[in-house]
């Protein structure tokens, strides 16, 4: 099948007192019509600069490497011209960001906000764009749209907000739906209201996602694929399944120990020691290394993803060689 979204050896960089900051280095990933993509990782390991990259959103201090690449539908997107762009960002590509309240304008009511994005999408009269979004809002599982129109963003709760948000961005019909952590501070009933309503859209108007989380719980629940984020690179890419049942990564096992169960014996968790290090200052070799309990000499040299299994990739020495002496 003909991936609808390409990237091909993504680099972004941003410049800062203490030098460039190499924050998302030699990106590929490849997102299939219909396909949900989990990018998982923690705060600073570049998912949301990456997702940014996709509709050109990046802040004027970011630098993309010539090598980079994206594609969507066929489309060079790095060559887009600025009406084709505009007509892709909340078009053809609808995005959901982090913190709806923030994003939401705090002096425009939901139907003003609704009513201006369907317009500048189709050209339709204001009547006509009213009664889309009431249709849009009805669709996100609001009730009493009509009411809701007349609200504005600091009259609806956080859950309500983020619906509200997730309307604006398929009101474009997108085919493309990227959404940055999208459960953020809302209460565990409600994000586990929001993933089900995602999943339930994505496979009713048949819409892939990029979804991203630092959350595997999240990416166990909704996603296809899981692509795991460190220090600026995917490190394992691989089906949900594969990924949770054979991770190949430590940084990726580390992740799953970190994660408190509730389900099987009860067991401690387990913390990665230390943190992301410096974007301006990426250690030699495998960036896992300074954190990994299983580094090795030959983890000096900067690993190359390697296949695990079909369509399962892992950025790691030990999947293709072992330390002398190692089971």
């Amino acid at each position: 099948m003909t991936p609808l979204l390409e990237i091909e050896h993504l680099s972004v960089g941003f410049a800062t007192r203490a030098g460039t900051a190499r924050a998302v280095d030699d990106v590929s990933l490849a997102i299939a019509p219909g396909e949900t993509v989990a990018l998982v990782g923690e705060s600073g390991c570049g998912k949301t600069a990456t997702a940014l990259s996709l509709l050109r959103l990046l802040p004027a201090s970011a630098t993309l490497d010539p090598a980079s690449r994206i594609r969507f539908d066929g489309r060079d997107v790095l060559a887009l011209d600025r009406e084709e762009l505009r007509r892709l960002r909340g078009g053809a590509i609808g995005m959901v960001f982090q913190e709806p309240a923030a994003s939401l304008n705090p002096v425009l009511s939901i139907g003003a906000h609704l009513v201006e994005t369907i317009q500048a999408h189709d050209d339709v009269g204001s009547t006509a764009a009213r009664t889309r979004a009431r249709e849009l809002l009805a669709t996100v599982g609001l009730r009493d749209p009509e009411r809701l129109l007349a609200r504005y963003p600091h009259e609806l709760s956080g859950g309500m907000q983020q619906r509200a948000y997730l309307a604006m961005a398929l009101a474009g019909q997108p085919r493309l739906l990227i959404a940055d952590e999208p459960t953020t501070a809302l209460d565990v009933t409600t994000q586990a209201q929001i993933l089900a309503l995602l999943v339930d859209l994505t496979g009713r108007l048949g819409m892939a996602m990029l979804l991203i989380t630092h959350n595997l719980g999240i990416a166990a629940a909704v996603a296809d694929r899981v692509a795991v984020m460190y220090a600026g690179r995917i490190v394992e890419l691989a089906p949900r399944a594969a990924l949770f049942a054979r991770p190949a990564h430590p940084y990726t096992r580390g992740l799953l120990q970190a994660a408190p169960r509730l389900d099987g014996p009860a067991r401690p968790t387990a913390a990665i020691p230390g943190a992301v290090p410096s974007a301006t200052a990426w250690p030699d070799g495998c960036r896992f290394r300074p954190r990994c309990g299983h580094a090795w000499e030959r983890c000096r040299t900067e690993p190359a993803p390697a296949d695990v299994a079909p369509d399962h990739t892992a950025r790691c020495w030990l999947v293709t060689e072992r330390p002398e002496g190692a089971a």
